[in-house]
């Protein structure tokens, strides 16, 4: 029995815009948002939420060929996003059981809108890229500076500025969804970014001299770049044997990622109909754990120093007041008992 405090539920579903959630192959919801057909039973049909990257959709991806979630006894519908903030804004209006996250959206499980239920990878794809001739992050005060709000990108710009001994007041922030920053800095619109790649190999298609000012790397010493599956807390409270059903799923396809990352890499691009070598390069720069070595870092408490360097990180730069305990929004023992 997976026991936790219920979150509290804000009320931002203004940030969904048209289109931003696809939801129509959903029947209507009960109110433990579950189908009318899965009233009554402990396997609902899954909402899972995703991101069309390799991040994103691998574990949806190898999950669906293997036939996963049948082997488990669920039915999954699966939603596209183009960001984690969305995600949690659907976790909240109940209309989404699960979804991914990276980094820069960490801060909202710990604010108390959702749960981790596993931690997906530690990413190393975040970059300030700039235009040429700008060669550093001191140059970029008073410059036009791309970024996807909320993000990964959002995370590592800031973190670039304050060890500049700047804020983003010092820049000129223009908030933009992934594509139009990409479009954006390909057209000269902007003089930076806060992006990653395989976005980055995107642009420098257009610019290929462009300047790379920071990376997740020159801050390793610092934070963990963790990007997570997430769940809602009405669900995993009310369905603690689906929730675990999920997890279980979501294990098996760690698991084939790590030993089969070229596979992992054809199925994604398969499913979302994108160019392999762009997946590719999205794999090359995480580092994916097995379900044991998860199930280790659980234990020893290495994720708990994970999730705190992000809290710290987020509190530092404005995000939280003060982060909730990791242990009243990580999963852990969830996820080490599913592989029991």
């Amino acid at each position: 029995m997976i026991t936790n405090k219920r979150s509290r539920i804000v009320a931002i579903a203004a940030l969904i815009s048209a289109g931003a959630i696809a939801l129509s192959g959903c029947s209507s919801s009960g109110a433990n948002g579950t189908s009318g057909d899965d009233a009554g039973s402990d396997h609902p049909t899954i909402r899972m939420g995703y991101i069309a990257d390799f991040n994103g959709a691998s574990l949806l991806a190898i999950a669906d060929e293997l036939g996963l979630w049948e082997e488990h006894g669920l039915d999954v519908k699966e939603s596209v996003f183009t960001n984690g903030p969305l995600q949690i804004t659907a976790l909240g209006t109940n209309d989404l059981d699960f979804g991914y996250i990276g980094s820069g959206a960490m801060w909202l499980p710990a604010s108390g809108e959702a749960q981790v239920a596993m931690i997906n990878s530690l990413g190393d794809a975040d970059r300030v890229i700039a235009q040429p001739g700008i060669t550093s992050i001191a140059d970029l005060k008073g410059k036009k500076v791309a970024v996807p709000e909320g993000t990964s990108g959002d995370m590592i710009l800031t973190m670039a500025l304050k060890r500049e001994g700047l804020t983003i007041d010092d820049v000129e922030k223009v908030a933009m969804d992934p594509a139009t920053a990409v479009s954006a800095f390909a057209s000269g619109q902007v003089d930076a970014a806060g992006i990653w790649f395989p976005l980055i190999d995107t642009i420098q298609g257009q610019v290929p001299d462009l300047e790379i000012l920071a990376s997740n790397e020159d801050f390793a010493d610092e934070v963990a770049f963790t990007s997570a599956i997430v769940a809602n807390p009405a669900f995993t409270e009310e369905h603690p044997e689906a929730t675990e059903a999920v997890i279980a799923v979501l294990r098996e396809a760690m698991d084939y990622r790590v030993e089969n990352l070229d596979e992992a890499v054809s199925l994604t691009a398969a499913m979302l109909k994108g160019d392999e070598a762009a997946f590719a390069t999205d794999a090359a720069n995480a580092k994916y754990l097995t379900s044991a070595e998860l199930d280790s870092y659980t234990e020893d408490g290495t994720v708990e120093t994970w999730l705190t360097s992000l809290n710290d990180y987020f509190v530092s730069a404005g995000k939280l007041q003060q982060a909730e305990p990791v242990s009243s929004y990580y999963l852990g023992d969830a996820f080490v008992a599913a592989g029991k």
